[in-house]
């Protein structure tokens, strides 16, 4: 069988040791200190993790989600792989019901036959459009929709039913109702762009709510007589708390304390990278908006931050170097925590016997070696 013989690996629940890794048919077949049958499709003396899966990514390279084309998923996939991911949400944001079944299509269709060549598409994460004025960030103000199960279902349909996070503000009208009906198609569902306070979150998480997404960021912040969002995300230990990790969303100390109060387990790490991600610095696009990147910054015309351009190895290497978090729990952030919050934790997220042979390889620079996917190499750094 194909494989990595004699690699340093990051083992789930053994930590970083000595193996042999086979893999036949995309998926992983052996691992362990044998490897006579193993025929390496690559070698390396650094650490073999597994594939990193980002479940908030809006685009990259010059492409993004809601450009509604199968091409443009590919670009996506294809340099995400560069930064060690191996499978993504593609995500779509708050426009017209037309344009997210358009972006969703092409979802089906990528994923139906598998057929990017770079990291694979999951699903879709639905980001809007039922989320609150209040906290509309980058997302354009003229397509926000209150709750609406129908509408939703129109659209996990238009998916092919791959629809697996969706983001909305809990406390609007109809919610309620659209967590509960989420949850039934076995769809996680998030808080986000929300001006949720405490007992509103208490609420959504009794109908099913079980994610905060990109933590701090557009939703009410903690105050001492009105904890908001932010505080029932510390609050709440059973909450996945998604985080955008590129030191300019969320400032160290910020991060650090989130650490502190969730347990290491609820951790998510994400990119929430937009079309400009890989590009160099000037003007892009998000959602029909202008946007200005520069210095690894993307903001609108009025300074409001649209996204990012991180990639996920430089989200691991930020926590390690700059919050203090050992190598192992930064990896588990981008791997086995999205993996259990999207519910497909027995097929991805970690090296283990019968899950999809998805991997990829860092230095002690955190630069990546290269991905694999399925089994096949897709990227050589």
């Amino acid at each position: 069988m194909k494989g990595l013989k004699n690699v340093k690996a990051y083992i789930h629940g053994k930590g970083i040791i000595t193996v042999n890794i086979g893999f036949e048919n995309g998926k992983i077949a052996y691992v362990g200190e044998s490897g006579d049958d193993i025929e390496p499709i690559l070698t390396t003396d650094k650490v073999v993790l597994s594939g990193f899966i980002d479940e908030h990514i809006h685009g990259a390279g010059g492409a993004d989600a809601m450009d509604g084309t199968e091409s443009a998923l590919q670009t996506v996939s294809e340099c995400l792989a560069k930064e060690g991911t191996t499978g993504f949400l593609a995500t779509t944001m708050t426009q017209s019901a037309e344009n997210i079944e358009k972006a969703l299509c092409a979802v089906k269709s990528v994923a139906d036959s598998n057929s990017c060549a770079g990291a694979r598409v999951l699903g879709a994460h639905l980001e809007g459009p039922f989320i609150s004025e209040k906290h509309i960030g980058a997302q354009p103000l003229k397509y926000l929709r209150d709750p609406d199960v129908k509408l939703f279902e129109e659209f996990n349909v238009a998916s092919g039913k791959n629809v697996r996070l969706i983001t909305l503000a809990p406390e609007e009208m109809g919610a309620g109702e659209l967590i509960r009906s989420a949850c039934v198609a076995g769809v996680t569902v998030s808080a986000g762009h929300t001006d949720a306070g405490v007992e509103q979150i208490a609420e959504g998480i009794k109908n099913g709510l079980t994610c905060i997404t990109h933590t701090y960021n557009a939703m009410r912040p903690l105050h001492h007589r009105q904890a908001g969002t932010v505080g029932a995300a510390l609050l709440f230990d059973d909450l996945y708390t998604e985080v955008i990790c590129d030191l300019i969303h969320v400032s160290a100390p910020a991060l650090r304390l989130l650490l502190k109060n969730k347990p290491k387990d609820k951790v998510v790490l994400i990119t929430d990278a937009m079309r400009a991600k890989g590009l160099p610095d000037g003007e892009s696009e998000l959602g029909g908006q202008k946007v200005f990147v520069k210095g690894g910054e993307a903001r609108l015309a009025d300074g409001t931050l649209a996204g990012s351009v991180l990639k996920m190895n430089v989200a691991i290497k930020n926590l390690v170097e700059k919050c203090g978090v050992p190598f192992t729990d930064a990896v588990d952030f981008a791997t086995v925590n999205p993996a259990k919050n999207l519910g497909i934790f027995d097929k991805y997220g970690s090296i283990e016997v019968g899950k999809a042979a998805d991997f990829t390889a860092l230095d002690e620079n955190f630069n990546v070696l290269f991905t694999i996917v399925g089994g096949k190499a897709v990227y050589l750094g």
